[in-house]
């Protein structure tokens, strides 16, 4: 009888209820406060509200409702706030701040474990929190984030907020925002605001700067939210605090080979003649070297420079150097970070075979002016930062130029006193947030090389890049960017001698590109990228002509080239599980040479030469000579064996349809640039990476082990003895054939404390094969052999020590195997002639490399409300004076062959610095 009560009372009351939410109300708000909207109700209806007055916000609220239920009209209300409201079975509404209010347990909640409640309360509400988590401390405030929501279902929320300064409401940029339980955290912008991803349920949330007092929050996260913290100025001793954030990405994120380098990891670094040099820094690393002291371009993971796709805020910068590789081309001040993937390249990236650079020029301040600079032997920086609209748009101006010329002209040496070396480099980047869903970069670069070091020539060479990029919201699941960029590099020599043979010589090349990337994340599980591309390249391989009517120089242009390469990309990094994550991509490249040109067309089954040319073809504007092209497979996956340890696999496959014609062992700044065509084909390569990854004590060191597998085809070279600068059918000087590349790259890095730095350790051999049915096509007999930059064993050590606040030491060691070379190794006579024997192609090596370089750092003091701050920095470069051989060469003298040497810098190179910021 009782149960048959019970279950009379239960549907009653449902019923009740139902009718309660069938009820159609009509109703009309003209600009009214919260209270009288739900007085209105409340008078209108037979419902009462239960609330207390100070949750309620302060606007105002109007719409109109015909026919509508309470529960739709409520949910219109509360919106955009975090409110919640309960309908009770009695006409009564309680409205509650952030919570729901349940009116029955979850699905076999009594049946699970805690550990199932804590899992399922990651996903969805609602949120369960451990007792021992409730209060980290009884004096810290508790902040609630949104509200509670049971239809949303996500991993992670993003909080915003500013950070401010309590004694002048100013806001407070650089000031570090994190979790140390999930181990994340963020740093301000100039503007003082940042952007954090939690997870739902209780965080506990904390800022750290030197000057300011530590501020902690218990934060519940519901929802996306808004957290804004006041800091009040602290000048007492400190000890050291250092955050980092996304401390485990090297554990959880899926590429390999990847490294990123901030500008101020170049800080304290000593380099030659106390320039900061963050393209330095990556030669330390693991795979990444370069041919010689002071040679341009870099040989990542045993490919060719021409295989590293160098990007300056998304434009090609074909030369990244200066005075043949001994200074960057970059100032120092204005950059940012470089990405740099060597391992697994992004979908989005294509065109090269061995890895992508990717630079960032430094975001202009949109609320402070600020300038930047320093003040060496050599060269002299300065950058500065102008705010156009107040926190809306601002523009970077940087500038940088060597003196080197008065240096020069103050030495004793007559010949070096009539020589010159002079460059510079500007830098403009616009950053404009147009609203809240768009906003718009623009960027604008060029250096310039004049030099002539006792020579009659006079060299010179720059490049010139312009850049904008323009970033769309879509909603909260898709954004968009339109990217469009132009490059050109261009080179001159003027030689003036003192016969009738004075000539100019140029060569330049451009190219111009558009592309469309997305992005969509739909949920937690998968983040999909997408785009196309379509770049346009236009060559003007040479041409050279006398300089005045009197010199004998016959005139002579090199036919124009010209070819367009396309792309279209679609990439998912998606979880398969907390343990194992996929990022896999497709990416279609297809490349076409245009005309105008006339062509060649030689004998099939023969070498190509003057004597096996069949006939000539011509080709109109813009008609398709050639295509080339094929799918490019990128796939990565990590897996967690812990959850400070991790094991990483990729494999890509990259094309390529331009590459360098050089027969120099090193880089040179006149190399030319070639693209593919009907006797040249396109460089393909496929790359095998497999890694683990450890971190010890929360980061505090990071330890990587990758081994890499490199096959390359149509790599380009050259018969012995080929003319490749001003050939107008270089087709028949050059050979291309196989390459492979294996090695293992070690490396240990320490972040924290008061000595920190890295080690690294590469064992890599790299190979080229050139074989052909026909005697005059082989190099070293058709065998495989080592390439010119095959250096099997390098070190790089370099290690910071902070003494004090002010003081510091830093030191960079750089061990390396000799590269290749290829020795005479004896004569021969033909009809009374002698003629000198080389041996097989880099049969031989040169002395193996080794330097240290010793620096000390002096910091002005760190009181806040100075007008300047400064720091020296003063290095010795090549502090053991090892002659280093650049490169060895050969003469004859008195029927006799020397071998010589010559080197950059034989001796210590001591130099100091001034750097300076307002």
């Amino acid at each position: 009888m009782r149960f048959i009560l019970l279950l009379f009372v239960l549907i009653q009351a449902n019923f009740c209820f139902a009718q309660q939410e069938a009820i159609s109300i009509s109703i009309d708000f003209q600009d009214n406060s919260f209270e009288e909207v739900l007085t209105k109700l409340e008078s209108k209806t037979d419902f009462e509200f239960y609330y207390a007055k100070n949750w309620l916000p302060d606007s105002k609220f109007t719409k109109t409702y015909k026919n509508a239920t309470l529960t739709d009209i409520l949910q219109d209300l509360f919106s955009n706030t975090d409110i919640n409201f309960f309908i009770g079975s009695d006409y009564r509404v309680i409205l509650t701040k952030n919570r729901i209010i349940y009116t029955e347990l979850p699905e076999n909640f009594l049946e699970k474990s805690k550990d199932s409640i804590k899992k399922e309360a990651t996903v969805s509400a609602p949120v369960f929190i451990e007792k021992q988590k409730t209060l980290q401390s009884s004096n810290i405030e508790t902040v609630t984030i949104g509200r509670a929501n049971k239809n949303i279902r996500q991993r992670q929320f993003t909080i915003t907020g500013t950070v401010i300064n309590g004694l002048n409401n100013k806001p407070v940029p650089n000031i570090a925002v994190f979790s140390k339980l999930i181990g994340k955290g963020t740093i301000t912008d100039g503007n003082g605001n940042y952007n954090l991803k939690l997870p739902p349920g209780l965080n506990l949330v904390e800022t750290s700067l030197l000057g300011y007092e530590s501020v902690k929050k218990n934060v519940i996260v519901y929802n996306d939210g808004v957290l804004n913290f006041v800091v009040n100025e602290n000048f007492e001793q400190l000890d050291e605090v250092i955050v980092e954030s996304d401390a485990t990405q090297n554990i959880n994120d899926t590429t390999t080979g990847s490294s990123k380098i901030s500008s101020e990891d170049s800080k304290n670094i000593p380099t030659a003649l106390g320039e900061r040099d963050i393209l330095k820094i990556a030669t330390t690393l693991p795979g990444v070297t370069t041919a010689g002291e002071g040679a341009s371009g870099f040989n990542v993971r045993g490919g060719k420079t021409d295989q590293n796709l160098i990007l300056l805020e998304d434009a090609v910068i074909y030369n990244p150097s200066h005075f043949f590789g001994i200074f960057q081309a970059l100032n120092p001040f204005a950059i940012s970070d470089v990405n740099i993937y060597k391992g697994s390249i992004p979908v989005e990236y294509g065109g090269r075979l061995s890895s992508v650079f990717d630079i960032n020029a430094k975001k202009p301040s949109k609320s402070d002016f600020k300038l930047e600079g320093s003040v060496g032997p050599i060269t002299a920086n300065l950058v500065s930062e102008i705010p156009l609209i107040k926190d809306k748009s601002g523009i970077l101006v940087g500038g940088r130029g060597a003196f080197s010329d008065w240096v020069l002209r103050s030495l004793n040496d007559s010949e070096l006193q009539n020589s010159q070396a002079s460059f510079y480099d500007l830098i403009v980047k616009y950053d404009h947030a147009i609203n809240e869903k768009n906003d718009l970069t623009v960027n604008a670069y060029y250096s310039d090389d004049k030099f002539s070091i006792t020579s009659d020539s006079i060299f010179n060479y720059n490049n010139r890049l312009l850049s904008a990029k323009w970033n769309h919201l879509f909603n909260e699941k898709n954004t968009g960017s339109l990217i469009v960029n132009n490059s050109q590099y261009k080179f001159n020599i003027d030689f003036e001698g003192s016969t009738n043979a004075n000539f100019s010589q140029r060569f330049q090349i451009d190219e111009t590109e558009i592309k469309f990337k997305f992005n969509y994340i739909p949920n937690e599980i998968h983040n999909f990228s997408y785009g196309l591309s379509s770049k346009l390249y236009t060559i003007q391989p040479g041409d050279i002509e006398p300089r005045t009517s009197a010199d004998l120089i016959v005139p002579l242009s090199i036919q124009k080239e010209k070819g367009l390469e396309s792309a279209i990309f679609l990439a998912d990094n998606f979880k398969v599980s907390e343990r194992l994550q996929l990022d896999v991509g497709l990416r279609y490249s297809l490349y076409a040479a245009l005309g105008p040109i006339s062509k060649r067309i030689y004998e099939d089954g023969v070498p190509r030469s003057d004597n096996t040319v069949i006939g000539n073809e011509v080709f109109e504007n813009n008609e398709i000579i050639e295509t080339y092209g094929g799918p490019e497979a990128r796939v990565s996956a990590r897996y967690l064996l812990n959850n400070d340890f991790s094991v990483k696999a990729s494999f890509n496959n990259n094309y390529q349809y331009i590459q360098t014609l050089s027969n120099n062992t090193t880089v040179s700044p006149i190399d030319t640039w070639k693209l593919a065509d009907t006797n040249i084909k396109p460089q393909q390569a496929s790359i095998f990476s497999l890694g683990f990854y450890k971190n010890i004590n929360v980061n505090e060191y990071e330890i990587s082990l990758e081994g890499f597998y490199k096959k390359q085809r149509n790599i380009l070279d050259f018969k012995t003895g080929a003319q490749l600068l001003l050939n107008e059918f270089v087709e028949t000087e050059v050979l291309q054939g196989e390459g492979k590349a294996y090695g293992v790259e070690f490396l240990i890095r320490k972040n924290i404390g008061k000595f920190n730095g890295w080690l690294g350790y590469t064992y890599s051999r790299s190979f080229f094969k050139l074989d052909s049915p026909f005697i005059e096509e082989q190099v070293n007999d058709g065998d495989y052999f080592p390439s010119n930059f095959d250096k099997p064993h390098d070190i790089s050590f370099v290690g910071n020590y902070r003494l004090s606040r002010r003081f510091s030491f830093s030191a960079n060691f750089i061990y390396q195997t000799g590269r290749p070379v290829t020795f005479p190794v004896g004569n021969y006579s033909i009809n009374g002639s002698t003629f000198v024997l080389y041996s097989d192609r880099n049969q031989f090596r040169i002395p193996d490399y080794y330097r240290l370089d010793l620096g000390i750092n002096i910091e002005g003091n760190h009181k806040k409300n100075k007008l300047a701050h400064s720091f020296w920095n003063i290095s010795v470069y090549n502090v053991l004076g090892r002659n280093n051989p650049y490169s060895v060469f050969f003469i004859t003298e008195n029927g006799e062959i020397q071998g010589l040497q010559s080197s950059i810098f034989a001796v210590p190179i001591p130099s100091i610095t001034y750097n300076f910021r307002f």
